[in-house]
């Protein structure tokens, strides 16, 4: 199991130089991966694979009703992009007391990355 670590997005005050606003794809872990949440993260996953359609799924925790609502083997056709908003960083049932997601890929093929929202401006 891997930590995925998230990037911060450049706000519009912000210097932006060349490479500053980039960020990393990861290969997913069959053995799951975890990432480190605020609230404030979109998580997006992207199928590299020429030809074969690849699963992902976000592990849910017991919310304040004991209820588990699982992402499950969403499925990604090859070549396909998904990405997974604000909601799901910030609401029980997600992040464990910890304040982390767990993260399961069916092949290495699926790439994960991170982007933090930034803070509030001025």
């Amino acid at each position: 199991m891997a930590a995925l670590t998230p990037v911060t997005i450049k706000g519009p005050f912000d210097t932006i130089g060349a490479g500053s606003a980039d960020f990393v794809w990861t290969a997913g872990s069959t053995d799951g991966d975890t990432i480190a949440i605020t609230g404030r993260q979109v998580i997006m996953c992207w199928n590299t694979s020429a030809d074969t359609a690849y699963t992902v799924t976000i592990d849910s925790v017991d919310d304040e009703m004991n209820r588990q609502g699982d992402i499950t083997t969403y499925s990604l056709a090859f070549g396909d992009f998904a990405v997974f908003g604000v909601g799901l960083t910030n609401e029980q049932g997600w992040k464990t007391a910890a304040g982390i997601i767990a993260v399961d890929v069916e092949n290495a093929a699926v790439k994960w990355a991170v982007l933090t929202l930034p803070a509030m401006y001025p």
